[in-house]
Order: C-alpha cells, then structure tokens, then sequence
C-alpha cells in the first residue's frame, strides 16, 4: 500500500484469510489515505505510534529539518519502547507505573546525562501521538518520568573531571597521530571542530593559502570564520596530499577520506573520527570517560574565553547568540577572532618552552 507492505495476520493461525480479509476491510480506508489505521479492538498499539512518529521524522530528514543522526537516535527510543511494553501493548493501557518502571531499567543502563536524554526522546513519541490526532489525550507519565535532577548531572560530571585537555597532552597526541587525525586534531584545538565537523568538512570551505575556513556548522548552519594557524595549514596540505581517491563521487569534495575510501562523518554512534582517537588516546595511556575527540570543542572554548572576548569566540564555537545584540550585529572584524584564536595557540605552544 502506497509503496509499504502491509500485514494482516498470520497463514498458520488464518489459513483461509478470512480474518485478514476482514482486518482489510476495517482497514483500508485509512491505508489507502496514508493514515495509520486505528485498531477497532485495543485501540492504538506502541507499534502504530512508534511507526507513524518514525515516519514524520523520516519526512523531517528529508526535508533537512533534522539530521540522520537525530533520526537515528528517535528510533532508537522507539525500540526501547517496543522491547520493554511489546508491539500490540495499547498506548492508552501504558500507565505512570509502567512508565516508571522503564525509567528505573534505563538509570541502570546509562549515565545521568545519557538517561535524561532518552526520557526526553521518549516523550516526546508520546507528545507527537497527541498532537497528530492518533491520540485522544496525552501521555500520563506520572511524576516519577523525567530528567535526572541538575544536582545529579553535575556530580557526575564532577566525578568523570574536566573534558577538556592539558597543552602537554595535546601536544603528545600531535606528535603521536598518524595523518588524518593529526590536522583533525589541529582543527579541533585551532577552530573548536568537533568530530561531524571535520568529516564533512569540504574542500571548498578552506582557503589555505589565506589561512581561513569559512564553513556553517552542520548542527545549526551557523556561519563560522576560523583563522588557521601554520601548523594547521601545513597538515592540512600534508593530509590532502596523501587523501585516497574516494570511493564514492559523493564524497570528492570532501577534505577528508578514509583508507577505505569513505567519508569520517557518519550519522551513526560508529564515528570514525571517535574510534580512531580512543585508539590513540589508549595508546598514549591517558584515556578516561568523557575524555575524547569532542574534549578538543571544550578546550577551545575554555582557552579561548581568556581573551575575553565570547562574541569573537561564539563565532569561531558557531554557538547560537540569542541577545538583542547579536540581532543587530552584522560581522565581526577578522581582528578580534584572530585574538581569539592566538589565545589558544600562544597557551598550547607556550607551555612547550616551559615544560
């Protein structure tokens, strides 16, 4: 039905298709509109929710409303929902217990941080179901199903300590990184580039012969203005010259290549930029949870606020300036983002004189 299969029951328990037949009848007003058909017995099932709320974000990714990853991650909570409750449980039957009792399975399995993500993600599944019309209330999920508290978060994040880097590490990891990692790294700790960053970064976007990058942040399409260092420049130069032919043509215009060919940017947990960072963090024996590639984001933005400056560095970070101000700010002077910038490198490569 409109380019998707449709079941109607089992052959062992319906061997003449009578009752599928009449399930047909029931339903295919509604399929044949696009509509998920409502069940005439239990009501709405978790699986018709789950289905239609993957199906308007589908819509939302094609559109470029989200990304493939946030995608990735609704249907995910969706299959925590399916595995928990079953796919015939009737939304309407799920209750606040039940909801609670999730709640206590999922705090066993993930952090704090991880844990107020999923609820949140969960949700709102149940928040799109009402506002589509496929429910006729909203989700009564007591009080017992939200966020961890602030408190809770912070002292986990005390306890995992700062994600950030030292200069002596980062130094180390750029001795010690093998091309392309080496100019990601330098990108992280020169421009703030997280790991999606670099692995869509294109070839387009850098001018190495100003030193410049001038590329919107995937997450936000927020324009950033990012003034390279000669050490970025020469490995940049260094990684393009070894950069294997892509595999796919998608992907020329890309700065960065696999080995195998393939873009580092994916819309998955499976980063290739993470893996081969953990490798290397492991190797020089200094890894520890929350200390990986993205930890470089956090430096930057650390270091970089010493110049005391945040508009320069909100518009190297590509953060989002909600202020009356920044609604009337047309540009910032290259000047005061590379203060910015040499704040950064003026700690990293000083420290190398006196360590």
């Amino acid at each position: 039905m409109r380019g998707k299969f449709c079941y109607f029951g089992k052959v062992e328990s319906d061997p003449k298709g009578a009752a599928a037949l009449e399930l047909w009848l029931s339903q295919k007003d509604e399929l044949l509109a696009g509509r998920i058909p409502r069940s005439k017995s239990v009501g709405l099932t978790l699986h018709e929710l789950c289905n239609g709320f993957c199906e308007a974000k589908e819509r939302q990714v094609d559109s470029g409303d989200i990304g493939r990853r946030m995608f990735t991650d609704y249907h995910a909570v969706c299959k925590i929902l399916i595995d928990c409750f079953g796919k015939q449980r009737a939304v309407d039957d799920i209750r606040p217990e039940d909801f609670e009792k999730l709640r206590a399975k999922l705090a066993k399995r993930y952090s704090a941080i991880a844990l107020g993500n999923r609820v949140q993600r969960i949700r709102s599944v149940f928040k799109y179901g009402y506002e589509a019309g496929l429910l006729e209330k909203p989700a009564l999920f007591g009080p017992a199903f939200k966020r961890p508290a602030k408190r809770i978060m912070r002292l986990e994040r005390q306890e995992k300590g700062p994600r950030m880097f030292e200069a002596r590490h980062i130094r180390r990891l750029l001795k010690a990184a093998p091309q392309p990692l080496r100019a990601m790294i330098l990108l992280g700790i020169n421009c703030g580039f997280g790991n999606h960053d670099c692995g869509s970064l294109p070839l387009s976007a850098v001018d190495l012969m100003s030193g410049w990058i001038n590329y919107p942040r995937p997450k936000t399409a927020i324009e950033r203005r990012c003034p390279l260092w000669p050490e970025t420049v020469a490995a940049l130069q260094e990684a393009v010259a070894q950069r294997t032919k892509p595999t796919d043509t998608a992907n020329d215009g890309l700065v960065f290549v696999t080995k195998y060919g393939g873009p580092w940017a994916k819309d998955t947990s499976d980063n290739p930029v993470t893996k081969e960072m953990r490798k290397l963090l492991n190797r020089l024996g200094f890894h520890r949870p929350g200390l990986g590639f993205y930890a470089l984001r956090h430096t930057f933005e650390t270091i970089a606020g010493e110049c005391k400056d945040q508009v320069a560095v909100d518009a190297i970070m590509g953060h989002a300036d909600a202020s009356m101000a920044a609604h009337y700010r047309e540009r910032i002077s290259d000047e005061r983002l590379l203060s910015a910038s040499n704040q950064v490198k003026e700690w990293l490569f000083r420290k190398a004189i006196t360590n």
